[in-house]
């Protein structure tokens, strides 16, 4: 049997350094890239446990579900952690972390989501890290939602620790993923009796078996189907240009906020104020005599390709998600999207003005 995924060519290390040159240009930075053999969640945690330990002191920022994790595998490593927690329906304020800083100078150590695709906000980083830098803390950000929908910069914000990944805004592979590192954040790492070596966890092997060898030598065989992905991903990127491919997230995201309000029903955006609201992924609060879970069944039952689905735990009651990211970044999916939830919404006995959403989407995306 042949096929053309099967029985190809090895990938050499000089392509898969290829690759990695592609996301540092993606990312506009001089600090090593390394693209990880498996989802983000392998170099988030990788991150943690390789820069803190006994001795950290962090502020944990909660803006989502992903920042709760992040706490936890930080305690985890033996850190003291102060969790910073704000309503999933806005965003952090630079102010908050400055404030944070006051109380526990401490600190040494932030954590951060840019854009919680699970709740629908983005975080000001570029104003977050400003007061970072003034902290002198080492920056660790999750940017596997927002990158590809908005700016991700981990120089000009002086981020140590910036993961990504391509499967959302990317529309790429989920099965390999990102890092960029700072070189303090390679001391810190150095330095850290507990980070992981030997381990598929370890980013100092990799970077001692792979960065400092010249990347001649690859030190395992690499998931090349999703590494060819990821390559083809960056160059569709190249080539359409990433402000096209932002601004198609961004109208995407404004269209799908503008028809949901104009469409009626009860539905509204989750996160109160535009400027909060994340381009890779729009939430919207159901009203209280539904469930979300039980309206976005009935909106995939005729088509169960749009980008829709129920919050997650809690949030499955009263949220829902409008995915429209990657291919789904389009005028076309907002439109069905909208139209399939105002149908399951008058089939319960809501009132919703389909005409005026789409009126409104044609506006958003002009």
């Amino acid at each position: 049997m042949t096929h053309p995924l099967l029985d190809l060519p090895p990938l050499t290390a000089r392509r898969f350094a290829a690759i990695e040159d592609r996301v540092a240009r993606l990312l506009d930075t001089r600090q090593d890239v390394l693209i990880t053999q498996g989802e983000a969640l392998l170099p988030l945690e990788g991150a943690i446990r390789a820069a803190a330990g006994p001795g950290t002191v962090a502020l944990n920022v909660i803006t989502g579900p992903y920042g709760q994790t992040f706490g936890d595998w930080l305690r985890d490593t033996g850190a003291t952690v102060y969790d910073l927690s704000v309503p999933f329906h806005t965003a952090v304020r630079a102010e908050q972390i400055r404030a944070a800083f006051a109380e526990h100078p401490e600190i040494g150590f932030v954590s951060l989501v840019h854009a919680e695709a699970a709740t629908g906000n983005t975080n000001p980083v570029a104003e977050i890290g400003a007061a970072v830098r003034e902290q002198g803390a080492l920056f660790y950000l999750d940017a596997v939602a927002s990158v590809g929908a908005e700016p991700v910069l981990p120089d000009a914000w002086g981020v140590d620790l910036c993961v990504i990944g391509a499967q959302k805004a990317m529309g790429g592979p989920a099965g390999v993923s990102a890092i960029s590192v700072s070189e303090r954040a390679w001391a810190r790492m150095a330095a850290n009796p507990d980070a992981p070596r030997r381990s598929y966890l370890s980013l100092l092997d990799w970077k001692e078996r792979w960065l400092d060898a010249g990347r001649t030598a690859l030190p395992h065989a690499p998931a090349q189907l999703e590494m060819l992905a990821l390559d083809a991903c960056l160059e569709r990127i190249e080539t359409d240009g990433p402000d096209a491919v932002m601004a198609r997230h961004r109208r995407a995201a404004e269209a799908t906020r503008a028809g949901a309000l104009a469409l009626g029903g009860g539905l509204e955006p989750y996160v109160h104020d535009a400027a909060d609201a994340a381009p890779v992924a729009t939430t919207l609060r159901v009203p209280s005599s539904l469930t979300a879970s039980g309206l976005v069944a009935a909106a995939l039952a005729d088509d169960p390709a749009l980008p829709l689905a129920a919050g997650g735990g809690a949030l499955a009651k009263e949220m829902i998600r409008v995915n429209h990211y990657g291919p789904d970044a389009t005028e076309s999916a907002v439109h069905a999207s909208l139209a399939a939830l105002g149908a399951a919404l008058a089939a319960r006995g809501a009132t919703v003005d389909p005409a005026a959403a789409r009126q409104a989407v044609e506006r958003a995306w002009r």
